[in-house]
């Protein structure tokens, strides 16, 4: 697994409040930090971008509930008829002093994140159980996670004692004008379409809780655009880009197209 090498060019990346500046307090004073927000708010997007703005490498692991200690530290593998060890992201993230990035990490299994525990307090160390080293995390590493506070239930959340390690801030959906911006910035879309697909989304995410399990994300406002200014027909690419992703009941899906069309005159 190779990291993602931070490139010249910063990615794109419209700050909706002060966080920048903490996560940068923060990786100063060799803090972990916790990020917590709803699905396609620009969490990793944000990552990507101070990795990218600080210089450093990014490894970043997509948690699951199959997530092994072994996925993240390393194992050895069997190659040429002899035994090697190979380093795991979280590894090469402490040996580099790059950020290990791990993503919903609610999703991964308690006894996995465990392993974190180390580098998330004051030791900031990193025990290789199976080869016998101690790591020392050099100044520059950090460790970042983070999750859906909104899929948080008694069996998928963070334990008080993980939690309380970190750094916390909170992510949510950008203020309307900042959205507007956002795609623009990312899609280059004329201002009108960027409005409008705004629009949209805050009156389906009025609906969350209601008919939503999820709330229409800045990803989806983004994916719509991108297929608009390609050529598409607006409410064909808001159905294949926004409201199909939201739901797969076919009268709730009806329904939010009513939204749709009353935005771009149907």
């Amino acid at each position: 697994m190779k990291p993602d090498t931070p490139n010249l060019d910063i990615p794109y990346y419209q700050a909706g409040g002060n966080e920048v500046e903490v996560f940068e307090h923060a990786w100063r004073n060799r803090l972990p930090l916790l990020i917590k927000g709803p699905t396609g708010c620009g969490k990793t997007r944000f990552i990507a971008h101070m990795a990218a703005r600080l210089g450093l490498p990014l490894y970043t692991v997509a948690c699951h509930d199959d997530l092994t200690a072994a996925d993240l530290v390393g194992r050895h593998l069997i190659g040429d008829g002899k035994t090697v060890w190979c380093d795991g992201p979280l590894t090469r993230a402490v040996r580099e002093g790059g950020i290990c990035y791990l993503d919903e990490v609610v999703e991964a299994r308690k006894d996995t994140t465990v392993v974190l525990h180390p580098l998330a307090d004051d030791r900031r160390i990193l025990p290789i159980d199976r080869t016998g080293e101690v790591l020392e995390a050099p100044p520059s590493f950090m460790l970042v996670v983070s999750y859906n506070p909104g899929y948080q239930n008694l069996l998928k959340g963070m334990k008080p004692s993980t939690r309380q390690r970190f750094v916390s801030v909170r992510f949510d959906f950008p203020r309307a004008e900042q959205e507007e911006a956002i795609l623009i910035g990312e899609t280059a879309c004329p201002p009108d379409l960027a409005r409008r697909l705004v629009a949209i989304a805050g009156a389906l995410r009025a609906l969350k809780d209601r008919d939503l399990e999820e709330a229409a994300s800045t990803r989806l406002l983004i994916y719509a655009a991108l297929l608009i200014k390609d050529g598409m027909d607006p409410v064909a690419a808001c159905r294949v880009g926004i409201i199909e992703s939201l739901t797969d009941d076919a009268e709730v899906a009806e329904a939010l197209m009513e939204v749709v069309s009353a935005t771009f005159g149907r």
